[in-house]
C-alpha cells in the first residue's frame, strides 16, 4: 500500500464513523488533529474511531476533534476533502455508512447521545467566544511555526556577522531570511482580521481591510485631540491583535446591519464602502487608541507577573494548563500571546506551559515501568512516547494518564516543577521565550529567544523539561497508584 493509499484509508475510515459525508458540516485540521463540524453527534461510532489504526485519540467538543500527530493529520485532511467531494460520498445523516448508527437506530434506542447533552449544557457565550478566539489563531500556526524558525535561523546568523564573520554568502543571505521570517509576523494583524471575519460570519477582506488600518505606516500621520485627554498620536500597531478582533468583529456587525438595508441591486457597491468607512472611523478614533492600552497593559501585566510570581507563578501556570485545555479555556491565552510576540518579540508565557505535557512524559514513563503485566497500554506508551517527547500530548494524556485519574494529576504536579525553574530565570529577568505558538517539547527549540543568548536560552528550557520529565515520573511512580489500581490495571 502506498502512503498516499494509506492516508485515503485512514480518511474513508475516519468519514465512515462520524456517520458518512452527510454528518460534516465542515472541516479543519491544526497540527495534529482533524477539526470536524459535525451535524448529529448521535451518529459517531466513537468506540470504532478510536480502535482504528493511525488514530491517536478523539476530543468530543462543540467542534469534534480526531487526533493524528503531525505531519499525518495534513495528509490525511487532504483525502477527508477528496472523499467530501466525491457525489457518491455524498450521504445523509440516516444512510451513514457502515461505521454509523442511523438515526431511526438513534431514535429507537431512545436516546440522545449523553456526551452531547452535557456539552448543550456548557455551550454557554463565553467558551462559544473561546472557541471562535482559537478557530482565528489555529489556521496560522504553520506560517507562525515556518516563520519564527526562519526568523531564528536569521538572528543566529546576524549574530555571527555581529561577532565579526562578514562572509560574502553569509552577509548576502542574512537579510533575505530575515525579510522571509519576518514579513508574516509583520502582517500578523491583517491575518487575524481576516480569520476573525469568518469566524464572526462576515466578508474576511472587509475583516483584513479593517485590520490593515492598524498596521498601515501613514497612520503614524494621525493625530487629534479629544476633550479631557488631550492631544491623540497614533503608532503603526497600536492596539495589535486585540484591536484587530475587535475591528473584524465590528466590521461583521455593521455590514449585517447595512446589508438588511440596502436594495439588492446596490448591494455590492454601498454595503462594503459604508462598512469599511463606518468601521475604520471608529478605529482611528476609538478602537485602536482604547485597544493600545489594553494590548500594552497586557503584555506588561504578564511581564509583571512572571518577574515577581516567579516559581510560583511558574508552578500554578505549568500545573493548571492541561486541565484548562480540557475545558477549553486555553484559548484564552493565545491573544496574550500574540501580544508579547508583538511587543517584546517572543512569549514567555508558552515555554512555561509546555512543561505541562514534559510531565506527562514522566508520568508515562514511570506507568510503563509499575503496570508491567497491561500490554496493551505499555504499547501505547512505545507508540506515543516519541511524539510526547516532541511536544505532542494528546496521545499519553486521552490515551494513558487521564482514564486513569491519579497519574494524569501527578503528571500535572510534574509539568508545574518544570514551570517553577523557568519562573525563577523570569524572576531574575532572564525570560525564556518563543518567538511562535503552536509546537512545544522538543520542538520549540529552534522557537527560543529571550534576553540571554539563543544557547543559555535552550539550556535553560531543556532543563525544565528534564525537571519536568523527572518530577512527572517520580511522582507518578510513589503516589500515582493505589493498591487496589495497580491490581485493577496490571493485569
Amino acid at each position: 500500500m502506498t502512503q498516499t493509499n494509506k492516508y485515503a484509508v485512514l480518511a474513508e475510515e475516519i468519514l465512515d464513523y462520524i456517520g458518512g459525508a452527510g454528518n460534516v458540516r465542515q472541516f479543519t485540521n491544526c497540527m495534529t488533529r482533524l477539526r470536524i463540524s459535525i451535524l448529529d453527534h448521535g451518529l459517531i461510532n466513537e468506540a470504532a474511531l478510536k480502535e482504528t489504526e493511525g488514530v491517536l485519540g478523539v476530543v468530543n467538543d462543540e467542534t469534534y476533534q480526531v487526533i493524528l500527530g503531525p505531519g499525518v493529520v495534513n495528509k490525511v485532511a487532504e483525502q477527508f476533502g477528496k472523499l467530501l467531494q466525491q457525489p457518491q460520498g455524498q450521504k445523509t445523516p440516516d444512510q451513514g455508512l457502515s461505521g454509523g448508527k442511523s438515526s431511526e437506530a438513534s431514535a429507537a434506542q431512545g436516546s440522545e447521545d449523553i456526551k452531547t447533552v452535557l456539552k448543550n449544557k456548557n455551550n454557554t457565550p463565553f467558551k462559544n467566544f473561546l472557541r471562535k478566539i482559537g478557530s482565528i489563531f489555529i489556521p496560522l500556526i504553520p506560517a507562525l511555526v515556518g516563520a519564527g524558525i526562519i526568523n531564528g535561523i536569521a538572528g543566529l546568523m546576524n549574530n555571527l556577522i555581529t561577532s565579526g564573520n562578514e562572509a560574502a554568502w553569509l552577509v548576502t543571505l542574512q537579510p533575505i531570511l530575515s525579510v522571509i521570517g519576518s514579513a508574516f509576523f509583520g502582517y500578523l494583524t491583517i491575518f487575524a482580521g481576516i480569520n476573525a471575519a469568518k469566524e464572526f460570519g462576515g466578508t474576511p477582506s472587509l475583516g483584513g481591510a479593517v485590520a490593515a488600518i492598524i498596521v498601515a505606516p501613514a497612520v503614524t500621520k494621525i493625530s487629534y485631540t479629544y476633550p479631557f485627554f488631550g492631544e491623540i498620536s497614533l503608532n503603526a500597531g497600536q492596539g495589535g491583535i486585540i484591536g484587530a478582533i475587535l475591528a473584524a468583529g465590528l466590521v461583521c456587525v455593521v455590514e449585517r446591519f447595512i446589508r438588511k438595508r440596502v436594495p439588492a441591486s446596490i448591494d455590492i457597491i454601498v454595503t462594503p464602502t459604508l462598512s469599511l468607512l463606518i468601521v475604520g472611523l471608529l478605529t482611528v478614533f476609538l478602537l485602536m487608541p482604547v485597544t493600545g492600552i489594553i494590548s500594552q497593559g497586557i503584555g506588561t501585566v504578564t511581564t509583571w507577573l512572571l518577574a515577581h510570581g516567579g516559581p510560583l507563578s511558574g508552578f500554578v501556570l505549568a500545573s493548571l494548563f492541561l486541565p484548562l485545555v480540557m475545558f477549553g479555556l486555553h484559548q484564552a491565552l493565545i491573544p496574550i500571546h500574540a501580544e508579547l510576540i508583538n511587543q517584546v518579540g517572543y512569549t514567555a508565557l508558552l515555554p512555561i506551559l509546555a512543561m505541562a505535557g514534559a510531565g506527562q512524559v514522566g508520568s508515562a514513563i514511570a506507568i510503563y515501568i509499575k503496570l508491567k503485566h497491561n500490554t496493551k497500554l505499555r504499547n501505547l506508551i512505545k507508540g506515543a512516547l516519541p511524539v510526547g517527547f516532541l511536544g505532542i500530548g494528546e496521545p499519553l494524556i486521552y490515551g494513558v494518564s487521564l482514564p486513569l485519574g491519579r497519574p494524569f494529576i501527578t503528571a500535572c504536579l510534574g509539568g508545574g516543577f518544570g514551570g517553577a525553574l523557568l519562573g525563577l530565570f523570569a524572576m531574575s529577568e532572564r525570560f525564556i521565550g518563543s518567538v511562535a505558538i503552536g509546537p512545544s517539547g522538543l520542538v520549540l527549540i529552534p522557537l527560543m529567544k529571550g534576553p540571554m543568548d539563543f544557547g543559555m536560552t535552550v539550556l535553560a528550557y531543556l532543563a525544565g523539561l528534564v525537571m519536568s520529565y523527572t518530577a512527572g515520573f517520580l511522582l507518578t511512580y510513589f503516589f500515582g497508584f493505589t493498591k487496589q489500581m495497580l491490581v485493577e490495571h496490571n493485569k
